[in-house]
């Protein structure tokens, strides 16, 4: 018989742990910007937003922009459908501090973490606009065994600039920003619950220009059919421009690869202060996260908009339903979603189902 040398087990073990963790890993994508309206409509923005949210969604919405508008105080929260249940007589309230989630989730193993917290202040009108971005965005799960940490960690401090360019009286609009981005990321599909979760040493930092390109054609018919598209993160977004800025590494954060996402949406208009939005979405055209999951990149959303008060929203977010409703007032805007979110793969599908929700203070 032959015999098996002792470096070929190794080997062998060494793949099946890899493989096991790659099957078994956080599939979730975090993206730059989501708000509570896209996430109600199916995760679909980039044909129908026009208001402060086109800055980060698709500049060249920002020529559908009929007014001044601005946000002094948007805080948006979200977190999973477990997550009450989780941190309830567990958590000091360290929400994403990873040494609380490992603490949390000792005492939830197998159960997905999930929480994100965000500010969006901005000023837009047509054609123009500014804002700024905070966010802290969280998801884990620890095994079984208690042993390992499955992390993935981005806060996103980001400014960000838009323009757009309006041609044949608005069919269409070219659209384009520039965003000074500073990230702290640690994404580890088995980091020690043993060893240091100290972000400086666990994680990442660093500092990037990214810059995003938007396009509209609008027809002048009836309905308004619309056709829209995004080049994001335009030649790749590398995090080397700078770090320190709030945290010294060792290392830098993952490169963002330039991608395309297109849509398609309607607007039927069925009374005097009736209408409604109709969109189909589908994301990263050009594969550039390496997904075979084409299920994950589709998104379809509806709303019902009664004298720009009352909007009630569904959708369909990889795989999975979502829904919402805003009720909204000249200076005050409270949204509330939930969605779908697939953190499984293209063969074993899971859904983390989730809250969102934002109040803004508006002019």
């Amino acid at each position: 018989m032959k015999r098996i040398s002792t470096g070929t087990r190794c080997v062998t073990i060494l793949l099946a742990l890899f493989t096991s963790l790659i099957a078994s890993a956080n599939n979730e994508w975090f993206e730059f910007y989501n708000n509570t309206r896209s996430l109600g409509m199916g995760g679909a923005s980039i044909a129908v937003t026009s208001d402060e949210t086109a800055l980060y969604r698709n500049p060249a919405n920002l020529g559908s922009i009929r007014d001044v508008y601005g946000t002094i105080l948007d805080p948006e929260l979200e977190a999973s459908s477990n997550f009450t249940g989780q941190v309830t007589g567990k958590s000091t309230g360290k929400t994403f501090e990873i040494d609380e989630i490992k603490s949390v989730l000792d005492g939830n193993r197998g159960s997905y973490y999930h929480a994100k917290a965000q500010l969006s202040p901005s000023l837009v009108r047509r054609n123009l606009g500014f804002g700024l971005l905070y966010k802290n965005d969280v998801s884990a799960e620890m095994n079984t065994a208690g042993t390992l940490l499955d992390l993935k960690y981005q806060s996103d401090i980001a400014a960000v600039l838009g323009g757009n360019l309006r041609l044949f009286d608005g069919r269409i609009k070219i659209g384009a920003s520039a965003k000074f981005i500073n990230r702290i990321e640690a994404i580890n599909p088995a980091l020690s619950t043993a060893g240091s979760t100290d972000l400086a040493t666990v994680g990442s930092e660093g500092s990037a220009f990214a810059f995003d390109a938007g396009i509209l054609l609008q027809a002048p018919w009836t309905f308004i059919p619309t056709l829209g598209a995004v080049i994001r993160d335009i030649g790749d977004t590398k995090f080397d421009k700078h770090d320190g800025l709030r945290l010294k590494t060792a290392t830098r954060p993952t490169t963002v690869k330039q991608s395309v996402d297109v849509a398609a949406a309607i607007f039927p208009i069925h009374g005097n202060q009736f209408r409604s939005v109709w969109t189909l979405e589908y994301s990263d055209v050009t594969n550039s996260r390496i997904d075979t999951d084409n299920a994950k990149r589709m998104h379809v959303g509806i709303e019902f908009n009664a004298r720009d008060i009352f909007f009630l929203r569904m959708g369909y977010n990889q795989r999975y339903w979502t829904a919402g409703f805003e009720i909204s007032s000249e200076k005050l805007q409270w949204q509330v979603s939930s969605y779908g979110e697939e953190i499984g793969t293209e063969n074993s599908p899971r859904e983390d189902r989730r809250l969102n929700t934002k109040l803004s203070l508006r002019f």
